[in-house]
């Protein structure tokens, strides 16, 4: 498992995804907006911050507390999270059909269960989060500010499912 860690983390070396990374992507992109993956498997769809076309995310979702929450495996410098920021948090969510939805960003202080619960249910982010998925919330707490959370608001009533 190490090694196959550590090709995970070298394919995102630098904060962005190398071409082997942008093949996984797109083709994750496609079989999570067909809905062949469980239903916290999503594809994240939102302009781009500079030529506003849209740009496509594969994503895992975690829910927690009756909510379901998207958390960036890369950190606060990860390039969906400058788009949805750019946005006013306003994006789609694909799964089967597209679910226009706004991301609100949990504050800091509130991160560290979100975050943990994430790592329990998002294996392909656990090589690039530092710390482990049993840790107690005072280690998520740690690395909090560098990991943003955020809240998914659907525009229509419903799960993601």
């Amino acid at each position: 498992m190490l090694l196959a860690a550590n090709r995970l983390r070298a394919m995102y070396s630098g904060g962005r995804g190398n071409a082997t990374a942008k093949r996984y992507s797109r083709f994750w992109a496609w079989a999570f907006g067909l809905g062949l993956q469980p239903r916290r498997w999503v594809t994240l769809e939102v302009p781009g911050r500079r030529t506003g076309r849209t740009t496509c995310f594969p994503l895992g979702m975690a829910d927690w507390r009756g909510a379901w929450y998207l958390v960036p495996m890369l950190g606060e410098d990860c390039n969906w999270v400058r788009n949805i920021r750019a946005a006013g948090g306003r994006a789609t969510l694909r799964r089967r059909r597209a679910r226009p939805c706004h991301l609100v960003e949990v504050p800091v202080a509130q991160r560290a269960p979100i975050l943990k619960r994430y790592l329990q249910q998002v294996p392909g982010a656990r090589p690039h989060i530092p710390v482990d998925r049993h840790a107690p919330l005072a280690d998520f707490a740690a690395i909090a500010p560098r990991y943003p959370a955020f809240r998914v608001h659907y525009d229509s009533p419903g799960d993601p499912s």
